[in-house]
């Protein structure tokens, strides 16, 4: 047949989309084209694809080769194409009869006919079952990945000429069965624990908090106070990872291909923690062709920002949109792609430039000045977005000798994941009640509420409702801190954590004057 087709699959934003593979072979001197807005890793295809062939045992067809990919008005990236390409090259030669209709192939070919692995194979997985199509082949580096996905089986190829055969029926290959069983047990060895902490009560009290809540969370002391120990020993508190959670994680960490090696599925919480030199395309994300950064692979993890005023200030200020909306929106002339960045923020601040401002036991050597200067680094709209500000003073060194070992992580994560198990099944009810709600203009769906900081302002009012007493003591707060409108809704959601780890069921005054403790340094530091 001159003409063929065959199916495939990029991604845009985290979310995989169909580009059909046509394939035209027209009599005349030999020449190979490729159209529907390809870049250079397409165009370069051509080289590819033929190469393989030949070293393949397959005769390249010597003829006028148009091929495009569909649709035309949307630029194509990378090498996904390149087995496709040959496979309907095949297939309009008349080597492989059956269509390629009912199946999406992706996959890069190496020289000698190699299928090499790709980027994305999750979303692509996902678009073919929600597409209806019968299978997928990917390289086979990809299929345990793309079997996340129930209802549709997954074809792994190592070579060109074994898809050919497979296609062909003269060999058969077993799908990869779909299964997560055991990939959600955790690595053995040792991570570090909260038990090697000695004192900092109360910092660890808040950490357990902004952990049970997924609230943001901003450490201030002086060096050596155990700011950054603390930060590391997050992951080890942090409540258990949903499976709807997990397969967002892993789309963002596939398309990125920031997968580990024989770890297919993200079943721990990301924990990212980048330079303060780091650009603001690589902490928010962007490009030419927008690519996600830091903050989206910390989603449903942890963004750790240590020395927070040394960060650039445009960075900084780019953090306040995902700290309020959950994701980011970058645009570029040709697209507007949105990536999901719901993650807890955890950050660390000296006092000042020399970092013993507040330590009674050294001279601080800045200036007033300096040390105004220095703090005005932080905004005060950024400041507002995070939930927990909290002091973390120098450990004297008896303390530290005599300190008995501190509380296991695995105690705190108990009591974090009891409080967080109270909190999905809080929030079950209204997110099935909101799935019905439909797309942004980008094709990027609102992911559902898991913790209490993704709270929304109609939600707090009925699930943070107060008594006479709780009304009375915020009211007091809010005027002698002068809180703002946002601080207040998130002493509100920090007092719902606090009861959700006592077991309440209603938030009582207690939990209010320890929510807005947290607050102090709105006026008193900044």
């Amino acid at each position: 047949m001159p003409v063929s087709k065959a199916r495939s699959a990029a991604v845009y934003g985290i979310n995989a989309y169909q580009v059909e593979v046509e394939v035209d072979l027209a009599p005349g001197a030999f020449q190979y084209s490729t159209v529907g807005l390809p870049d250079a890793a397409v165009r370069e295809s051509s080289n590819r694809v033929l190469a393989a062939l030949a070293n393949s045992g397959f005769d390249a067809p010597v003829k006028r080769i148009t091929v495009n990919l569909a649709p035309a008005d949307v630029r194509k990236e990378g090498s996904v194409f390149d087995l496709p390409i040959a496979l309907a090259l095949l297939s309009a030669e008349g080597i492989i009869e059956d269509g390629l209709d009912d199946t999406i192939i992706v996959g890069e070919l190496a020289l000698d006919g190699r299928v090499k692995p790709v980027r994305g194979a999750l979303p692509v997985s996902i678009l073919g079952r929600d597409c209806g199509v019968r299978r997928v082949i990917v390289p086979a580096e990809n299929a345990a990945e793309a079997a996340l996905v129930d209802r549709i089986k997954v074809i792994p190829v190592s070579s060109l000429p074994q898809a050919v055969e497979y296609l062909t029926g003269r060999s058969v290959i077993e799908p990869i069965p779909h299964s997560v069983e055991g990939l959600f047990r955790k690595e053995a060895g040792h991570e570090p624990d909260f038990s090697e902490v000695k004192g900092q009560a109360h910092v660890k009290r808040a950490l357990e908090v902004a952990a049970a809540g997924g609230h943001n969370l901003l450490m201030l002391g002086p060096p050596g106070s155990g700011k950054s120990m603390m930060a590391q020993r997050i992951p080890s508190i942090l409540p258990d990872i949903t499976f709807e959670e997990a397969i967002e994680t892993t789309k963002i960490h596939s398309i990125c291909g920031a997968l580990r090696e024989g770890a297919p599925l993200v079943t721990t919480r990301p924990f990212r923690s980048p330079h303060h030199t780091i650009s603001d395309a690589g902490l928010i994300g962007g490009g030419t062709s927008p690519t996600p950064g830091e903050v989206s692979l910390a989603h449903n993890g942890v963004l750790f920002l240590d020395e927070l005023p040394e960060f650039r200030r445009s960075a900084l200020e780019a953090l306040r949109q995902p700290l309020e909306d959950g994701d980011v929106t970058i645009s570029r002339a040709v697209m507007s792609l949105t990536f999901p960045s719901r993650f807890m923020l955890a950050a660390a601040m000296n006092p000042c430039p020399c970092g013993y401002f507040t330590d009674p036991s050294r001279d601080c050597s800045c200036s007033s000045l300096t040390v105004r200067k220095y703090r005005s680094r932080i905004s005060g709209p950024l400041l507002d977005r995070i939930d927990i500000h909290i002091e973390a003073p120098a450990v004297k060194y008896q303390e530290m000798v005599d300190a008995p070992e501190g509380e296991p992580s695995a105690r705190i994560q108990e009591r974090v994941n009891r409080a967080r198990l109270i909190q999905l099944e809080r929030f079950g009810i209204m997110n099935k009640a909101g799935a019905s709600g439909g797309s942004g203009a980008s094709g990027y769906k609102r992911a559902p509420v898991y913790s209490n900081a993704q709270m929304t302002s109609r939600q707090i009012k009925t699930i943070c409702a107060l008594d006479q007493a709780g009304r009375s003591l915020l009211k007091m707060a809010m005027e002698k801190l002068s809180l703002s409108g946002r601080a207040h809704d998130k002493a509100l959601k920090v007092a719902r954590t606090i009861a959700d780890l006592d077991g309440a069921e209603a938030i009582r005054p207690e939990h209010v004057a320890e929510a807005v403790q947290y607050r102090s340094l709105d006026r008193e530091i900044f």
